[in-house]
């Protein structure tokens, strides 16, 4: 990899200002390929307050990375699917979970 004068023109940069985070890719993993409920995801990630969720969720949708469908009925269900960019990124979340089952990732984690 090349050095670049402006750190946002690496590609590597530019992904990580967009996925990067504590929550947006264990979210985008928790969505997957299907429509999920905020309950559920909730449900999924306890560590993560109802707040932070909606916050990260909404972050996401203006990313372009999730789409947020909203039910007429009563009372009201909102569920999130993926958008074809947040498909996109699926292989690249399954490399990242590939490495950190990886015995090079747990013995770093050792370390930590």
């Amino acid at each position: 990899m090349r050095f670049i004068d402006n750190p946002f023109q690496c590609p590597v940069t530019r992904t990580m200002s967009i996925i990067g985070g504590k929550w947006k890719p264990i979210i985008l993993n928790c969505i997957g390929d299907k429509t999920i409920r905020f309950g559920k995801l909730n449900q999924l990630m306890p560590a993560i307050s109802n707040k932070v969720l909606s916050k990260e969720l909404k972050d996401l949708e203006s990313l372009g990375l999730i789409n947020r469908l909203e039910s007429d009925e009563l009372p009201q269900r909102v569920e999130y699917n993926l958008t074809d960019a947040g498909i996109s990124l699926m292989p690249v979340l399954v490399e990242v979970a590939n490495w950190g089952n990886s015995h090079f990732a747990k013995q770093i984690e050792s370390k930590l």
